[in-house]
């Protein structure tokens, strides 16, 4: 096996190129395995390269992500390497090697190319630099690794792998930091913020996905320059946010988030939920609350065997954003929110509008906000067909999500209450299956169709043609299928009471 060194820097005044070993940071037997395979992971590609590179006096190394998964066990995706090369110079020595090669980020010193069915980025050693208020970096080249390790957002990603000798590189005590679970900045917190303000938000991100807490002194910084988030694009927040709503602990993020502020300057809905004791006095406030259908929609999401589903998420965190703005108090200190589900679904979609979220999702998130309630309006009262019909369809193709987040939504500790409402709601979910078996729920439509509404009244296309459409599918909802005489005697019943009402009108 290759020789694998731990390197870190032990005097500021050392030269930035010179590396030392030492035993108290030295990596484990199974951490010395985990970087092997990594590189193993993407050979011959690793070894061809690094000797191209290494044999025109270049270095190269695999870098931040890919050798922090590594180190912890989890698989990475992701190629990125490192090298002092500029990028004219990259595209002269993969020239003839590579089977493909893209330079959409050249200009911020990165070339990708694909060998063998794998991708890769190479960057080169560089510095980012933000004005004030610009939202595009000032890229600068460097020529040491050490300097490149230095500009990285957090120590544990500030980690490397030399190719071709495997000669691991954590100047910054990334590897201790990873040991102890903990997110620090090679350098100062307050430059590396300043640097990048997005850094603030994957703090938070990297602390709900890998499980890590944030130093103090990151935790304050971060507190403190929250507003910086403000220059950063929204499609770069969002791309965080969403990461971190898809890690295995989005809670631990969204805490974060609203403890240091930073939720102020991204999802500012968030933190208002915060004490609003909800009409039934159940929960300590609506935020908490939030936070608890969130996990519990997670752990049904899970027992359903759906995949980590982002809309679903959204949707479990943002359904009772519009309490706040409809808390009213009547008689006998009781709180209200009448009607929050409408005002949430109209907030959830400004607020991601706001944010670039595709349009699909957030109509999808509105969808499941503006319905979350439904099943409850209903009371405790035997459903009838046409009322679950109406249910199926209102939520279309969100429906098995609307399930999951209604279930989620109960967060009673009354176990009595709570199953009640569990064995309503399986009764729900069996009418749907059934009626879905008997009538293809799904694919609802009136009995007959625009052409035959024409036919049968003698009128030409138009607003009429519509609006007889229509009643007809509120017919067929209420009814189920129906013959055809009986349908078309209601629509020449309905027809001649529309057009005299019409005919009374223009008089």
């Amino acid at each position: 096996m290759p020789n694998t060194e731990f390197s870190r820097e032990n005097d500021a005044a050392q030269d930035p190129s010179a590396q030392v070993n030492t035993s108290a940071g030295a990596l484990s037997g199974a951490q010395r395995a985990a970087v092997t395979a990594l590189v193993d992971s993407i050979q011959p590609v690793a070894e061809e390269l690094g000797d191209r590179f290494d044999s025109h006096d270049q270095q190269l190394a695999v870098v931040g992500g890919p050798v922090r998964d590594a180190l912890l066990g989890r698989a990475s995706n992701d190629v990125d390497l490192t090298t002092d090369a500029v990028p004219q110079r990259i595209l002269e020595l993969i020239d003839g090697w590579a089977d493909s090669v893209w330079t959409v980020g050249i200009e911020f010193g990165t070339v990708g190319l694909r060998k063998r069915g794998l991708q890769l980025e190479i960057t080169t050693y560089r510095s980012e630099d933000y004005s004030p208020k610009s939202r595009k970096p000032e890229v600068s080249y460097g020529t040491n690794i050490h300097d490149d390790l230095l500009r990285r957002d957090f120590t544990v990603n500030a980690m490397a792998v030399r190719l071709p000798s495997q000669e691991f590189v954590d100047p910054f005590g990334g590897l201790e930091d990873l040991r102890a679970k903990v997110l620090r900045t090679p350098g100062r917190p307050e430059d590396s913020f300043s640097d990048d303000p997005l850094r603030i938000m994957r703090a938070v991100r990297f602390a709900a996905q890998l499980g890590f807490s944030l130093a103090p002194e990151v935790a304050e910084a971060a507190r403190n320059m929250a507003d910086r988030l403000a220059i950063v694009s929204a499609e770069r927040v969002r791309d965080e946010f969403i990461k971190l709503m898809l890690s295995p602990d989005p809670r631990r993020g969204i805490e974060l988030m609203v403890d240091l502020g930073i939720a102020e300057h991204v999802m500012p809905e968030i933190p208002k939920m915060r004490l609003e004791i909800d009409e039934h006095h159940r929960h300590k406030d609506v935020y908490e609350h939030s936070l608890t259908v969130l996990d519990q929609a997670m752990d049904l999401e899970r027992k359903r065997g759906h995949e980590p589903d982002l809309v679903l998420r959204l949707a479990a965190l943002l359904h009772d954003i519009g309490k706040p703005r409809t808390r009213a108090f009547e008689g006998g200190n009781r709180v209200t929110f009448h009607h929050h589900e409408v005002v949430g679904a109209s907030m959830s979609r400004k607020r991601m509008n706001a944010l670039r979220f595709p349009k699909d999702v957030t109509a999808n998130v509105s969808t499941l906000v503006a319905l979350h309630l439904r099943f409850h309006g209903y009371g405790k009262g035997e459903w009838t067909d046409s009322a679950v019909r109406r249910y199926a369809r209102d939520a279309g193709d969100q429906l098995e999500r609307l399930h999951i987040l209604t279930r989620a939504d109960c967060t009673t500790r009354n176990r009595r209450k709570a199953a009640a409402l569990a064995r309503s709601y399986d009764d729900m979910e069996r009418r749907i299956s059934e009626l879905a078996e008997q009538e293809e729920l799904d694919r609802i439509r009136p009995d007959l169709d625009g052409n035959e509404i024409q036919e049968i009244l003698g009128v030409k296309p138009g607003p009429l043609v519509g609006k007889a459409y229509r009643y007809l599918l509120e017919l067929r909802l209420e009814n189920g299928p129906m013959e055809k005489e009986k349908v078309v005697a209601e629509l020449r019943s309905w027809a001649a009471e529309h057009l005299e009402q019409e005919g009374r009108q223009e008089k």
